[in-house]
């Protein structure tokens, strides 16, 4: 076993991180999934993004605890859920929930889902 095997690990989850974030125009880590989630952060964050009325990725980190390691470091955000729209961290839950209420977030949403739709065509 060589001594680069953890550093090579790391990089590979960095390199997974990196790829969901820029192939899904609405990423949310959160604890458990949007049907189940294992925790009253990720159940309000995920509330907030569902009224927006579009479809959008989730990654489960408690299933994938080497993401859930590194992904803080590589945001350099410390907390979850994490939301990310087109390629930017939006934030956690009490911002994920302001944006909500004041119609920011599906404002957001809504332009990340069409720009992704008129990309594809």
């Amino acid at each position: 076993m060589s001594a680069n095997q953890p550093d090579e690990a790391n990089t590979a989850i960095i390199d997974t991180i990196r790829e969901q974030i820029e192939t899904n125009p609405i990423l949310l880590y959160m604890k458990g999934d949007p049907n189940q989630p294992q925790c009253g952060f990720s159940a309000r964050s995920v509330q907030a993004l569902m009224a927006c009325g579009e479809r959008f990725a989730y990654v489960d980190i408690m299933s994938n605890p080497e993401i859930r390691a590194s992904l803080p470091a590589y945001a350099n955000w410390p907390t979850f859920p994490q939301l990310w729209i087109k390629g930017e961290l939006m934030g956690g839950c009490d911002i994920i929930t302001e944006m909500g209420e004041s119609g920011e977030l599906k404002k957001l949403v809504t332009t990340a889902v069409a720009e992704e739709g008129a990309s594809a065509e």
